[in-house]
């Protein structure tokens, strides 16, 4: 008998998954909400639960690993500037997609139609809260920014301290790393039944019914995240990360799906990490950095689904957007996406900071949060695939750096 790649086993779930939605419908949706559903709940709080372990003792290898705290800023700066380069571009290409299909053209919006979504935090109030007054309390309600400042200072700190004591540390938060890295390989032998679990009570209950008004939204999302993926992310994996189109997609292959349908950035990182390392080729050192900074500051696929709609709240309501309007969206949904958390729904509250920023109505959130657990999908799948290109650019980025001051 041939072993299935898990990457086969967790798309054959996923499809699994909708042809069963669709046949059961809502009159199974108690028995699948009872029994089935809690099924992918635990399958989440798995990946959940390595989430901070990964995050903290990742970055404080990667930290250690690097040698000195110059290498730490020559690949932290290069890093943050890609990421929010073609997180820029994203938006852009949401635009382009929008402005051709006019998706909300002839929708009408309901005048009772609102949705609440928590204020967007300031600029200011993001780099606040990314210093932790209490690290283990940050660890403990898994806010992955503030354990990322945490970590890099704690590598910082072993840097600094040097010698025997700084070696120990090392070799203690290494062995940490793999025990992660272990328990994650374990965790993921279930995807298949979690995916499936997660899945089949969302196309219950929602069927084709509740896709098809708002499917020209969903398309242009969708082409866009294909179109971004395809042109941009190949470009870099080709031309400056050493990789082909088909070694990246393949490599990637795991945590994209994982990321569609979880709908987690963070949720993604366990494995895009162990992926990227062990299919990619791409150092630890440079993944246990850069991977954890772009699952917190890296929303290509947000980026872009907030350029869509934006343009499809503004044909709803018959506003016609200017060009100074469409370019204080790029910027502010470039700014907002370093403060982003990499959960399901977080897109919406970037969403609501676009809209206020260029006086497009709230009430639009209404029509784009009732489809936007798949929009979701496809951003997340977008976001992480972001993430693995930026890492595969900047391994190769020091690989060069080493090799030219070696020959000097």
């Amino acid at each position: 008998m041939i072993a299935m790649n898990l990457s086969i086993k967790i798309f054959i779930a996923l499809v699994l998954s909708v042809i069963v939605g669709l046949i059961a419908g809502e009159p199974a949706l108690p028995f699948i909400n009872w029994w089935i559903a809690p099924i992918g709940t635990m399958f989440i709080n798995l990946i959940k639960m390595m989430i901070v372990p990964v995050v903290f003792t990742s970055l404080v290898v990667g930290m250690t690993s690097l040698g000195d705290t110059g290498k730490l800023g020559r690949i932290g700066i290069k890093t943050i500037l890609l990421y929010l380069f073609t997180t820029a571009i994203a938006i852009i290409i949401g635009f382009g997609i929008a402005g051709l299909v006019h998706p909300g053209i002839g929708l009408q919006m309901a005048s009772d139609a609102a949705v609440k979504v928590k204020e967007a935090p300031s600029i200011m109030q993001v780099f606040v809260a990314m210093i932790p007054a209490n690290p283990v309390a940050s660890m403990a309600k898994a806010e992955i920014l503030p354990v990322i400042v945490f970590s890099l200072f704690v590598g910082v700190g072993i840097l600094q301290v040097g010698g025997e004591r700084a070696e120990r540390l090392t070799k203690f938060f290494d062995a940490c790393a793999e025990v992660c890295y272990k328990i994650i390989g374990i965790v993921m032998s279930f995807a298949p039944y979690g995916v499936f679990a997660l899945l089949l009570p969302v196309v219950a209950k929602n069927g084709p019914a509740v896709l098809l008004p708002l499917i020209s939204v969903i398309a242009c999302v969708a082409v866009g995240c294909l179109i971004h993926a395809v042109v941009v992310y190949s470009s870099l994996a080709r031309f400056w990360g050493g990789h082909t189109p088909a070694q990246f997609f393949k490599g990637m292959s795991e945590a994209m799906l994982i990321a569609f349908t979880t709908c987690s950035s963070a949720a993604a990182l366990p494995i895009n990490m162990k992926n990227c390392q062990e299919k990619l080729g791409v150092s630890r050192e440079v993944s246990s950095f850069v991977l954890p900074l772009g699952a917190t500051i890296n929303m290509d696929g947000t980026a872009l689904y907030m350029g869509v709609c934006s343009l499809f709240i503004a044909n709803v309501f018959g506003i016609d957007l200017t060009m100074g309007q469409m370019m204080m969206i790029i910027l502010t949904g470039t700014l907002a996406s370093i403060g982003t958390a990499g959960v399901p729904g977080a897109g919406l509250i970037m969403l609501a900071m676009v809209l206020q920023s260029v006086g497009l109505p709230i009430e639009g959130l209404a029509l784009v949060a009732g489809i936007d657990r798949v929009l979701d999908m496809f951003r997340t799948c977008l976001n992480i695939t972001g993430d693995g290109a930026v890492t595969i650019v900047m391994d190769q980025e020091e690989k060069r750096y080493t090799a030219e001051h070696k020959a000097a």
